[in-house]
């Protein structure tokens, strides 16, 4: 007898040698692909224990997550199964790379026990990854230039909308000064935040004023110019040189003038749109005519110096680049030909990332060259046209904002629990009281479903099954049929969809979260990122998942994966995953997410932003250290944000607990349900595991930030207002 017709008929007794409810003799699941047989992985606990574990190595984890493709040369998996950083990328010592669990497990322990007792989700940044993406870009365009013989230089500039986090900008201007490296600004604020940056950085370096621009745009940027700040003005619409004009004429200021052209050259992913002759930003040639003819009228033309374009982000190919560099070469020459005093090319942004490690140039996650061939081809373009038409080899800079900070930042998070797959056993008592309540019609499809699971026909029992199960729900609607029952029918069911194979094995991981405020590209344009286990890599993952976050939306989900996977190699939680005080912690990282995602997200459901540590190489024992930690925004926090007045919310709370609460203990719990309600204003938003809720949420000062340094690492530092609260229990 079939297997399965041991698990339907309530009127045979089993067969020996085959169990009432489909338990071990499953068949052996599809491996996930990719694998090869001898090494494939198991999609269910049960058949998994069947494996020696011994088998899988780290490097099995490198090539199922392709770490060792798009993880290159800064994250690897060491022997001991975890993340592993390298800050300085390939010149990395064995002893310097950063155990990457070891940082989470500084940041989220509790100071009793050494910590700094910050609450997951959390960003770990890595200055020293950062410093190393700016040399290497520097790097790739000196050897481009040299080799080449191209007789200028190259001279980037950051654009600080990519993130502009303080200590980002401050980073890239110190880190860059060596070699005049720049900043772009986008809008007044980012302007602000450029002149003060860079009054610390190199006098040559550049600044370059990018956006819509107003009156008082202009105006900071002249004043920027007359505080000895190499400014460029780069016109976005014709109506701004009147502007620039008129207020240069105003201030005695001479500006720098820069013009951005829509090239004709376009490439068609989704990030191609702000590019083309239709696109967003940009002038077109017979706009560019008419910026020269004013600026010679007015005796200004030699303050136009800088052409500036676009491509797109993301290029895909070094051909497409060359083609679009090659034009506004073209372009470029014809305004040194017109008269004006042009020194620089800036070649915009789209210096790609490879987010899935699969060097393609048919994805918009991926692009199909690295760094040494993206600067080969620009100084290139640019010195066959030059050279072509005898023209001085200009200054090229870039804007590749996405290149330098994508690698430096990992978001940190937690799976507290994940959906279960286990059907229930059905004993044949209960079998036959769950029969017994069918409807004729449904039990005729019983019958049928028995009668082809001793036959064998799986996929006449799976039809059958599907047909009682829908039979079930009405009956179940029409109150005919209890919930026990409707309940047996969905076991079943699942029982029959198992024996056969047909069941989805994936499981819903949840996670401490918010997709639309860490995540926020994924939401909105489908962008993929690598996210992986930070650690159990030397253990063979047994499970596929999904991510569901904390917020109350259908969105909040992560179901779309590198390498185009809709689900995600994951392993068994530890009981609850921690956060009941019971098992271990199972920590995912979101990587190459340093670009955009932190001032896009919002504040769906009022979660706010992670945590953030600045991390750097040491040569204490763990090989870094805790430069800088901050809690992330508290719930007192992010209501303000939506013009909430925490104070007054919580003295109403108050009073109505004073109201309301009878206490007979001479006032302690009206005292201890206000410090409840005082402690949750003040903690994140986020979960809090039991085992720590008491520790994990400090009474901060009003910026909430902790410092550490070297010399005071491993003494987690006291926050400004002393000792913690202490609250009876936990408000998640």
């Amino acid at each position: 007898m079939p297997v399965l017709a041991c698990c339907v008929d309530a009127g045979l007794a089993p067969a020996p040698g085959y169990a009432l409810a489909w338990e071990s003799s499953l068949p052996s699941p599809d491996p996930f692909s990719g694998v090869t047989t001898n090494n494939s992985f198991i999609t269910s606990p049960a058949a998994a224990a069947t494996v020696d574990n011994s088998l899988w190595s780290p490097s099995h984890s490198a090539a199922l997550y392709k770490i060792d493709r798009w993880g290159l040369p800064y994250f690897s998996v060491n022997s001991s199964g975890n993340i592993s950083v390298r800050p300085f990328g390939t010149a990395t010592l064995p002893h310097q790379e950063i155990d990457l669990l070891k940082v989470v497990k500084k940041a989220s322990d509790p100071k009793l026990s050494g910590g700094l007792g910050l609450q997951l989700p959390l960003i770990v940044r890595f200055p020293d990854v950062l410093k190393n993406r700016l040399e290497s870009l520097q790097s790739v365009f000196d050897f481009a230039v040299k080799s080449q013989g191209y007789e200028s230089h190259y001279q980037g500039v950051y654009p600080v909308k990519c993130n502009q986090d303080r200590f980002v900008v401050e980073d890239i201007v110190k880190f860059g000064s060596a070699f005049r490296f720049g900043l772009e600004a986008g809008s007044k604020p980012e302007l602000l935040l450029a002149m003060s940056c860079l009054c610390k950085g190199s006098s040559e370096s550049l600044l370059v004023c990018n956006g819509f621009k107003d009156m008082e745009y202009i105006s900071l940027a002249l004043v920027a110019r007359k505080l000895a700040l190499n400014t460029v003005i780069v016109l976005e619409q014709e109506e701004e040189l009147d502007l620039v004009i008129d207020m240069s004429q105003k201030l005695a200021v001479r500006p720098l003038i820069g013009v951005r052209a829509k090239l004709r050259t376009k490439h068609s992913g989704h990030f191609g749109s702000t590019s083309g002759e239709n696109g967003k930003f940009g002038l077109t040639t017979t706009q560019i005519l008419r910026v020269v003819k004013k600026l010679e009228h007015y005796g200004m033309l030699d303050c136009l110096q800088l052409l500036h374009f676009h491509i797109g982000s993301q290029i895909p190919t070094t051909t497409l680049l060359a083609d679009g560099v090659g034009e506004a070469a073209q372009i470029y020459c014809e305004l040194v030909r017109l008269g004006a005093c042009m020194k620089v090319i800036d070649i915009g942004g789209g210096l790609g990332i490879d987010y899935d490690g699969s060097k393609s140039a048919d994805s918009d996650i991926s692009v199909s060259y690295d760094l040494e061939e993206y600067a080969a081809a620009v100084v290139r373009a640019v010195r066959f046209v030059c050279d072509r038409k005898c023209v001085k080899h200009p200054v090229i800079c870039s804007e590749s904002g996405r290149a330098i900070v994508s690698h430096h930042s990992i978001l940190i998070f937690e799976a507290v629990s994940a959906s279960t797959s286990e059907a229930p056993a059905m004993n044949p008592l209960s079998l036959q009281y769950f029969v017994e309540g069918l409807a004729e019609d449904a039990r005729t499809d019983y019958r049928n479903l028995s009668a082809a699971a001793i036959r064998g026909e799986y996929e006449t029992s799976l039809l059958y099954a599907d047909q009682l199960k829908q039979r079930c729900v009405e009956q179940f609607k029409e109150g005919s049929l209890g919930i026990e029952q409707l309940a047996a029918a969905d076991g079943l069911c699942d029982l029959v969809s198992k024996a056969i194979g047909a069941s989805d094995p994936v499981r819903t991981y949840h996670v401490n979260l918010s997709v639309f405020t860490s995540i926020p590209d994924f939401w909105g344009i489908g962008q993929l990122f690598p996210i992986i286990p930070i650690h159990r890599l030397d253990d063979r993952p047994v499970m596929r998942g999904i991510l569901s976050d904390l917020t109350c939306d259908s969105d909040g989900k992560i179901d779309k994966f590198i390498g185009g996977e809709s689900s995600l190699p994951l392993h068994e939680l530890e009981g609850d995953g921690g956060f009941s005080g019971a098992g271990g912690r199972y920590y995912l990282g979101m990587f190459l997410g340093g670009a955009y995602e932190e001032a896009l997200g919002g504040v769906h459901n009022l979660f706010g932003g992670p945590s953030v540590v600045r991390v750097s190489q040491s040569d204490g024992p763990h090989s870094f250290a805790v430069t800088r930690a901050v809690p992330g925004p508290s719930c007192r926090d992010v209501l303000r944000v939506m013009q909430h007045e925490p104070e007054l919310m919580f003295e109403t709370l108050k009073h109505r607990v004073e109201e309301f609460v009878h206490d007979d203990n001479g006032g302690m719990a009206h005292s201890s349900i206000a410090s409840g309600l005082s402690r949750s204003f003040n903690n994140m938003p986020y979960l809090v595991a039991a085992s720590s809720c008491f520790l994990t949420a400090a009474a901060n000062d009003s910026n909430g930030y902790y410092y550490y340094n070297n010399d005071n690492y491993g003494s987690p530092a006291d926050s400004a207002t002393g000792e913690d609260e202490q609250w009876t229990y936990c408000c998640a």
